[in-house]
C-alpha cells in the first residue's frame, strides 16, 4: 500500500510540474518522481490500470460542462466499452459467424453445400475444440432466404440443428430439442426433418419432424462414427446420403455438393478484429427483430448496427472497434480458463483438477442451474459469464450430447492445468494415468487444444488426439498411461501425444456412451502429472 501512496504522490507532482514552467532546480526531483512511478507500476501493474480509471474520472469540466477534449475522450471511451460488451454478449453469434463465414469462404455457400471432413478433422481446420475421432459435416442455411427447408437424414446419422445463437431448435411436441438420430425424435431411424423460420404461419405437411427455429440462420452439425480408423469410406458415404432442399421443391433443388474439408486450410474461429461488427451487421440484416430482445438490439444499435441502415464507420471509429474486438476476445479467454463460475466450482471430482460446466445443464444432471439457452433457472437471468466461458472455447449443445442415461450421449472433462494447478506448457513432459475399465461403452479419446484459440493443437502429428481405437498399451493393472511432451519417452510412442515448446494447451477427455461409473464419478482419472 505504501507503493501505491508513493505513486499517487509522484503522479500528482509530475502533473503539477507539467502544468507549470519547470525550473532546472526541480529537474532532479521530477526525475525521481518519474522513477518512483515506473517502479510502482512494475511492482503492481494493476496500479497502471487504476491510474487510467482516475484519468477518466478526473477529466476536466469547465463551468460544469465537459470541455471539448473531455467530451471527445468520453465518447470514444463509451464506444469502446459498448463495442466490447456487444462482442461478449454476442459470443455465441460471433462463434457461429466465424464458422459460417470461414467455411463459406473456402467451400462455398448454399443449402446444398455440406463440407465433410472425409479423412477426419486435423489441425489445418481452425475451429473451437473439434473432435478428431468422428467424421464431421457442417452446413449453414438461411430460412429467410430459402424459406422452409427439409433435411433428409439416413439411419444412424447423428446431428444437431441449432439456431444462430446455437440454441438447439425445439421440435413440435415438446420432447426433443435440436437432436437428430439416436437422441432425436427419429430414434436413429432417419427421416425428414422440416426446418421452419421464426413465426411461420403456413401449413405444415404430414410426415416430417418439425423444428421451429428462433432465427433464420440455422447451423446443421452432423457427426458419424467409424469403427476402423483405417476405413472411413462407409462413414463418409453415410453422411453423403444427406439431402437438404426447399420444402416442396425436392426435384428442382440444387444438387448436393460434399466438399472434402480434410487437410484444407480453413479459419473458422471467432473473428477478433473490427470486421466482426460487419459480420454482426449482415446477421442483423438477415434476421431483424427476432434476433434478440429490444435490449439486445439496443446494444447493437448503440454502436451503429441496425437492420436496413448503413454501417460505414470512419477510420477513427474503425480503430476503436478493432481494439474493442481484440480486448473482448482476450477477456473471453480470461473467463474461459476459470475453474469457477458465479461462485460455484466446475470441478468434476473434489480431489482432481478436471472440470465440466455442462453437468449444470438439463435434467437429470447433479446441479441443474441452467437451461440450454444459458438462462439461470432459479434466478431467471442470463448466465452471461457461463455463456462466454462456453463459446470462447466450444460450440453446439443438445440434450442428447448431455444425456445422463448410461451408455447414451457423451461426457466431457477438461484440464487446463496439471495436478498442482499450473497451466499446461508445451515444453514440459507430463503423464496422465487412466485407471482400468475406462467407462465408455463406445469409445474414449484424449485431445489437446491450443490455449490461444481452442483449436486443435498443431503438434506435427496427424491428429492431436489419442484414444481407445488407437489401441494404446495398457499397464499390468489394466490402467493406461498417456504421455504428453515434445518428445516421446523411449518405447512409449503409441501412448504419446506431442506438444510444442512455447505453446500452452489444454486437454479434453471424451467418453462416448459414458457408463454408470463415469456418470456417478466413481471412476476417476488421475490428474495430469508433470514429470521431472
Amino acid at each position: 500500500m505504501q507503493v501505491v501512496s508513493w505513486c499517487y504522490e509522484a503522479t500528482e507532482y509530475l502533473q503539477k510540474k507539467l502544468e507549470t514552467k519547470m525550473k532546472p532546480l526541480h529537474t532532479q526531483h521530477l526525475l525521481f518522481a518519474a522513477l518512483v512511478v515506473v517502479l510502482a507500476f512494475s511492482i503492481n501493474p494493476v496500479l497502471a490500470q487504476t491510474v487510467r480509471y482516475d484519468e477518466l474520472a478526473n477529466l476536466p469540466f469547465n463551468e460544469n460542462r465537459p470541455t471539448e477534449e473531455t467530451a471527445q475522450t468520453l465518447r470514444n471511451e463509451l464506444l469502446f466499452q459498448r463495442a466490447t460488451q456487444v462482442y461478449l454478449w454476442a459470443m455465441p453469434l460471433v462463434n457461429t459467424l466465424g464458422m459460417k463465414e470461414g467455411s463459406e469462404k473456402v467451400f462455398g455457400s448454399g443449402y446444398n453445400v455440406l463440407p465433410i471432413w472425409k479423412s477426419r478433422l486435423d489441425a489445418k481446420t481452425l475451429v473451437t475444440t473439434p473432435n478428431s475421432d468422428v467424421i464431421y459435416a457442417m452446413s449453414y442455411v438461411d430460412l429467410g432466404k430459402d424459406g422452409p427447408l427439409v433435411f433428409e437424414a439416413p439411419p444412424i446419422l447423428q446431428g444437431i440443428l441449432l439456431d444462430a445463437w446455437q440454441r438447439p431448435i425445439p421440435v413440435d411436441g415438446g420432447k426433443f430439442f435440436g437432436d437428430v438420430g439416436l437422441a432425436g425424435p427419429d430414434a436413429g431411424k432417419g427421416g425428414k426433418f422440416l426446418l421452419l423460420p421464426p413465426g411461420y404461419k403456413g401449413e405444415v405437411p404430414k410426415g416430417y419432424y418439425v423444428y421451429r427455429s428462433g432465427t433464420n440462420n440455422v447451423f446443421v452439425f452432423l457427426r458419424a462414427f467409424y469403427k476402423d480408423p483405417k476405413n472411413l469410406a462407409p462413414t463418409v458415404q453415410l453422411i453423403e446420403q444427406s439431402r437438404i432442399y426447399p420444402l416442396g421443391k425436392k426435384k428442382s433443388a440444387k444438387p448436393m455438393v460434399f466438399p472434402d474439408a480434410s487437410g484444407v486450410d480453413a479459419n473458422m474461429l471467432p473473428v477478433t478484429d473490427d470486421s466482426v461488427f460487419d459480420q454482426l451487421k449482415r446477421l442483423v440484416d438477415s434476421e431483424g427483430p427476432h434476433l434478440a430482445s429490444s435490449d439486445g438490439l439496443g446494444m447493437l444499435a448503440s454502436i451503429g448496427i441496425l437492420k436496413g441502415q448503413p454501417f460505414n464507420p470512419d477510420k477513427a471509429t474503425r480503430v476503436i472497434l478493432d481494439r474493442a474486438a481484440k480486448t473482448a476476445y482476450k477477456t473471453s479467454r480470461v473467463i474461459g480458463f476459470q475453474e469457477e463460475l458465479n461462485g460455484g466450482s466446475l470441478r468434476v471430482y473434489p480431489d482432481r483438477r478436471w472440470i465440466n460446466p455442462m453437468d449444470n445443464m438439463t435434467p437429470p444432471g447433479p446441479r441443474n442451474t441452467m437451461d440450454l439457452s444459458w438462462k439461470n433457472i432459479a434466478g431467471g437471468y442470463l448466465a452471461l459469464d457461463a455463456r462466454i466461458w462456453f463459446f470462447t472455447d466450444y460450440y453446439s449443445l443438445s440434450p442428447g450430447m448431455l444425456s445422463k442415461i448410461p451408455g447414451k450421449g457423451a461426457m466431457y472433462i477438461i484440464a487446463f492445468t496439471d495436478g498442482e494447478g499450473i497451466p499446461l506448457s508445451g515444453g514440459n513432459n507430463y503423464r496422465l494415468n487412466l485407471p482400468a475399465n475406462i467407462p465408455a461403452a463406445n469409445f474414449w479419446s484424449l485431445t489437446l487444444y491450443d490455449a490461444g484459440n481452442a483449436s486443435g493443437l498443431a503438434n506435427g502429428q496427424p491428429f492431436p488426439s489419442l484414444g481407445s481405437r488407437d489401441k494404446p498399451a495398457q499397464n499390468s493393472d489394466g490402467s493406461t498411461d498417456i504421455y504428453l511432451g515434445p518428445k516421446a519417452p523411449e518405447g512409449k510412442q503409441g501412448n504419446w501425444l506431442a506438444t510444442v515448446p512455447g505453446k500452452g494447451y489444454f486437454a479434453i477427455i471424451r467418453f462416448y456412451g459414458p457408463t454408470e461409473a463415469a456418470l456417478n464419478n466413481s471412476w476417476e482419472p488421475g490428474d495430469i502429472e508433470k514429470l521431472k
